[in-house]
């Protein structure tokens, strides 16, 4: 062969060799030594799931306090501690405005039974004063530490981290006592300060969540009449917000004393869980309201007929449910003359505690087929009866049958007959036998006598 086809031995001799050394060449402390890298890999890699599993929870939550209490869980399940808190500064940033403990026992919660809650003292207030996160393996030993009250559990380590909004310290978040009984060390720092920046975020988030949805309910109830003096009649209502997250609803009431001598009582709700509802709510609530009084001598079934066919005319597609009520004089009594639009029925509360459903044909609501004939219906109204109106979300609950709702609507009712109206309807909005994810809104006119 010829020696320039040779391969050349020195780099031969250099190359790596293609196979790795056997493990039995690395040694005993070469193995222990790769086994300790792999198990503290595999312990980030752990604390890294784990945060990020705690941030996408705390992101899940929109209402402000149940962000806060989920940090503070978060924080322990991160590093195992056995006790957490999130204490929320004042204005002035001096002191403590609100403190979120979380991981006491029934029977701590006892002891402490009227021990007013920290006011920012002691490692609590050299936090508040120096929001550099805080690693403490002794508590009582600590120069700064101000003692527990009495009834408090023994605590001894501790871990502060200060959260920030907008790069404002908005509280501390404070652990205690890891369950494996260790002091907390720089990983647990580490990874309560990477949460304490994304709760930074949640909090902020939760609180324009807040703002919009207070705007947004105080928009509504600005969109609702102040109820007008029927004398001798008597008329309440109510309206309660849904408590389910980004919702708006477009319930509505609304009461009127017709030249003609009658009371006309309204009642609806605009299909939908948004601002769009409740601005929809207010142009259909304003085009009833001057039918009513345009069409006073006609029955409500042609109010509402022409009101489907204006709102077919000049608006999007909308899907309404309402119900149309006259308390019309008659010889010398009265009577409820009313049309339904999809709505549930009016339900008829006599002075002897009686309460029953003025049940009828519903009718189609407002944006299905103006075309389709709308029903009337008539009854006797007694002496000091009282006529109740009120939208589906005080009655409905996704895993019960409407009837049972209903029925216990009546029933609260009927207990509640010898009360004043605001009374009567405030007692019907706190004992709804909904779950409270639709808004609801409760109409109530009394007849004088009785």
């Amino acid at each position: 062969m010829d020696p320039q086809d040779r391969p050349d031995q020195a780099a031969t001799e250099d190359r790596p060799s293609a196979h790795p050394a056997p493990l039995h060449s690395i040694g005993d402390s070469g193995l222990t030594e790769m086994a300790a890298e792999l198990a503290e890999l595999t312990r980030a890699q752990a604390r890294l799931q784990g945060l990020l599993d705690a941030v996408l929870a705390i992101s899940r939550e929109m209402e402000l306090p149940g962000v806060l209490r989920r940090i503070v869980t978060a924080a322990m399940e991160l590093v195992g501690a056995r006790y957490g808190a999130l204490g929320v500064l004042d204005r002035d940033r001096e002191g403590l405005a609100d403190f979120i403990p979380v991981g006491l026992s029934d029977q701590q919660i006892v002891d402490l039974a009227g021990v007013e809650l920290p006011q920012g003292r002691g490692l609590l207030g050299h936090l508040i004063q120096h929001p550099e996160p805080l690693r403490v393996t002794d508590i009582q030993a600590h120069p700064g530490s101000s003692g527990f009250p009495p009834g408090h559990p023994p605590m001894r380590s501790l871990l502060g981290i200060a959260v920030t909004v907008r790069g404002q310290v908005y509280g501390n978040l404070y652990l205690t006592d890891k369950h494996d009984g260790r002091p907390f060390d720089r990983h647990d720092e580490a990874v309560v300060a990477a949460l304490a920046g994304a709760a930074g975020v949640a909090i902020e988030n939760a609180r324009l969540y807040e703002q919009v949805r207070t705007s947004a309910e105080q928009f509504q109830r600005l969109l609702l009449p102040r109820l007008p003096d029927l004398a001798p009649f008597a008329a309440a209502a109510i309206y309660r917000p849904a408590t389910a997250p980004h919702h708006l609803g477009g319930d509505w009431y609304d009461v009127l004393l017709l030249p003609d001598g009658a009371r006309a009582m309204i009642i609806g709700d605009v299909i939908g869980h948004d601002l769009p509802a409740a601005a929809a709510m207010a142009q259909v609530r304003n085009m009833l309201r001057a039918l009513v009084y345009d069409e006073r001598r006609t029955p409500p079934s042609a109010v509402l007929t022409q009101l489907d066919h204006t709102l077919r005319a000049i608006t999007e597609e909308l899907m309404i449910t309402v119900c149309l009520a006259r308390i019309e004089p008659d010889h010398g009594a009265w009577r409820l003359h009313w049309s339904s639009a999809g709505h549930p029925p009016p339900l008829l509360l006599t002075t002897d505690g009686q309460a029953h459903y003025l049940d009828a044909d519903p009718g189609l609501p407002l944006g299905v087929d103006p075309d389709q004939p709308r029903p009337d219906q008539t009854h006797p109204l007694p002496a000091g009866a009282t006529v109740i109106l009120y939208t589906d979300g005080l009655v409905e609950h996704p895993h019960r049958p409407i009837d049972e709702g209903l029925a216990a609507l009546a029933a609260t009712a009927a207990a509640q007959a010898g009360q004043p109206l605001d009374r009567l309807c405030q007692a019907l909005a706190d004992g709804h036998p909904s779950d409270g994810h639709d808004d609801m809104a409760i109409l109530a006119v009394r007849l004088p006598g009785g």
